[in-house]
């Protein structure tokens, strides 16, 4: 049986909240779990400590027995120390979509040729004089 530590959601429409839990990861996101581990409340400022609370000796326990912490689980354990901070790259998320390079492609152009026609009538002048 795979054991995944994620986030069950509970609250109504557009008020979320969240339970951690361990469960089996056939079983549905928001259906039955083996164990209730803390809570996640997404709409407490960042700062509250109320916003993340966890049973840190009942994760690491189910940790051991091979349970796997979804991303966003991992994230919470990671600012608690629980686990190692784990090096994550996704270079193509800073890249601009084709849209904006067009843009910006576009946008150097036009300054290009703003830079070439302020430049032009300059040496015009100083060959005038």
């Amino acid at each position: 049986m795979a054991i995944k530590i994620r986030l069950a959601r509970g609250g109504s429409k557009k008020r979320p909240f969240y339970r951690i839990v361990a469960a089996d990861s056939r079983m549905p996101r928001d259906g039955r779990f083996i164990e209730k581990l803390g809570t996640y409340n997404p709409l407490l400022p960042k700062d509250s400590e109320e916003r993340v609370k966890m049973d840190v000796e009942r994760i690491q326990y189910w940790m051991e027995h091979g349970a796997q912490a979804t991303d966003r689980v991992a994230r919470f354990l990671e600012a608690a120390g629980v686990v190692a901070k784990k090096e994550r790259s996704n270079p193509k998320k800073g890249t601009p979509g084709k849209a904006a390079q067009e843009r910006a492609e576009a946008k150097a152009a036009k300054a290009a040729a703003a830079a070439e026609a302020d430049a032009a009538p300059a040496t015009e002048e100083a060959t005038a004089e």
